[in-house]
């Protein structure tokens, strides 16, 4: 068990978020920003000249697409409370009741953790990523106790 982290259904709500997504999405969006700016700003003017309205504005809609996508990774989160838990991955949000969830897993070399449903589905939950590390494995051992503990058997085991 890992200290300092209580696992008591008592201390819901519980939220996890990525920390090296975080971290680095938006400074890698602001790098990009300034590059593609510096680029722009050092092209020659005939350069510059040459590109069409369309052109510009297709290339400014390509650098939205991507930092719409940075935005969702980085928004990433999972969140339980006393009715059961919300997974948000990038631009998709789904809520699972307790009694819906039968297992979290995340074997080692899996890029995030994973729910098991009871209707045979897996959800995956994009912010308990394994790139944190010992940080990612304490968050799947806390959700994975909350699951136990607000779902017990008929024999209340």
């Amino acid at each position: 068990m890992v200290t300092g982290m209580p696992t008591t259904a008592s201390s819901l709500p519980w939220s996890y978020r990525p920390l090296g997504v975080r971290v680095v999405l938006p400074l890698l969006a602001t790098l990009l920003v300034v590059v593609i700016a510096v680029g722009w700003v050092t092209l020659p003017s005939s350069v510059r000249g040459a590109f069409t309205v369309w052109q510009i504005i297709t290339l400014l809609l390509l650098l939205g697409a991507m930092l719409a996508g940075m935005y969702g990774l980085a928004r990433c989160r999972v969140r339980a409370t006393d009715a059961g838990v919300e997974v948000v991955n990038v631009f998709r949000r789904r809520w699972l009741a307790w009694p819906q969830i039968l297992r979290v897993s995340q074997r080692p070399g899996d890029p995030w953790a994973v729910l098991d449903t009871d209707d045979g589905t897996a959800v995956a939950v994009m912010a308990i990523q394994g790139s944190d590390g010992a940080r990612a494995r304490a968050a799947v051992q806390r959700l994975a106790t909350l699951v136990e503990q607000q779902t017990p058997t008929t024999r209340n085991d």
